[in-house]
């Protein structure tokens, strides 16, 4: 029997068009030739990694129609620039151009596999392999364009809050409300320039949570200049934040209202600096320039009644981190360089530690 037949019967046999008679015979044709049975097991070994790459293909394809709505740098206002045309037409035509070559790779290895042409000194899967590899290369290869063109494509994001640096190498606080639920989270400093972020842990009874920015853009903040007050703040000291209510920082001032809430949790501050929808996350500083809280909430009820978690409580929570959820070193601030600088010279300082948190959610 030459190889071709016996990969037809092969393929029969696993298709289910062989007659029962003919599965007993072949069967048997297994159990006495050991050299068959060989090919067998190879050809099942062979079906499985064909169905392996569809996978891979089917969820490159879902990646791409995710990516296509959520664009790393169109959150960044740019000049358009119109791309090469094999960029182009990528992006106009790249499900049709992988469903193509999809059918072209399985239309070749079909070939190969009923002329022989897979047995050589490499074994088939070797031979698969470095097919599969190549075509992937080159198809990754025209998805990324070779090129630094940047097209600008405003995404707009599900929710929008605030976050600022407790470490200079990318470890930011915010609240939990603010990211919960999100499917991807990006930040952007004062400068425009927008970074992916991930969730390393969060605390939904003190609405507090711990991201890291991990975005290979990114570039260490440098030394950061305020730090976490470890005991309460004083009624009536001026107080002061920053954050992203709108596209800009805004500066909000204010003085410390009250040590608890009005449904007396003490965990929260009642404050009378102006909070907005977008506010959310932003630390609340002394005139020391000490980080005495984290912006939470707005008493929709009762006009400039606002609130804010106790710096305490944001310690509680970096210090109940999970060892293996640090990728990197979470070394907090302990001096202060604020101090002594007027409030135009602090927020100068501080805004370029504040970022706008942009959540998406599918």
């Amino acid at each position: 029997m030459s190889d071709n037949q016996l990969t037809e019967f092969i393929e029969r046999y696993f298709d289910g068009s062989m007659t029962a008679e003919e599965r007993v015979q072949f069967e048997l044709l297994r159990k006495n030739d050991a050299a068959v049975e060989s090919k067998v097991t190879e050809h099942l070994q062979f079906i499985g990694l064909l169905k392996q790459y569809g996978e891979r293909i089917e969820l490159e394809s879902r990646l791409n129609a995710i990516h296509s709505e959520i664009d790393v740098h169109a959150l960044k206002e740019e000049v358009t620039i119109h791309p090469v045309w094999i960029v182009r037409m990528w992006r106009n035509h790249h499900s049709k151009i992988s469903v193509a070559a999809s059918v072209a790779i399985f239309g070749v290895l079909t070939i190969l596999i009923l002329t022989g042409k897979l047995n050589n000194d490499k074994s088939k899967y070797q031979q698969l392999s470095e097919k599969l590899n190549k075509v992937e290369n080159a198809v990754a290869q025209i998805g990324h364009g070779r090129t630094s063109v940047k097209p600008k494509v405003i995404t707009p994001a599900n929710f929008r809050g605030t976050g600022f640096a407790l470490t200079s190498n990318g470890y930011l606080a915010t609240d939990y409300h603010v990211i919960k639920n999100a499917d991807s989270v990006y930040v952007q400093n004062a400068a425009g320039e927008s970074f992916h972020a991930k969730v390393i842990y969060t605390e939904p009874q003190y609405d507090l949570a711990i991201l890291q920015i991990n975005d290979p853009a990114f570039k260490n903040l440098g030394p950061i200049p305020y730090n976490l007050k470890r005991s309460e703040g004083d009624l009536g000291e001026s107080l002061y934040t920053l954050g992203y209510p709108a596209d800009n920082m805004v500066y909000g001032a204010g003085y410390l209202a009250s040590s608890a809430n009005y449904s007396n949790d003490s965990t929260e501050y009642m404050i009378s600096v102006p909070v907005n929808p977008g506010n959310s996350g932003g630390p609340l500083l002394d005139e020391k320039g000490n980080v005495i809280g984290v912006i939470t909430a707005r008493q929709t009820q009762v006009a400039g009644v606002f609130f804010a978690k106790k710096s305490t409580y944001l310690l509680k929570t970096i210090q109940n981190i999970p060892t293996d959820s640090l990728s990197k070193t979470l070394n907090l601030n302990t001096k202060n360089k604020l101090a002594g600088l007027s409030s135009t010279q602090q927020s100068k300082k501080v805004k370029n530690y504040v970022f706008m948190v942009k959540v998406y959610k599918q």
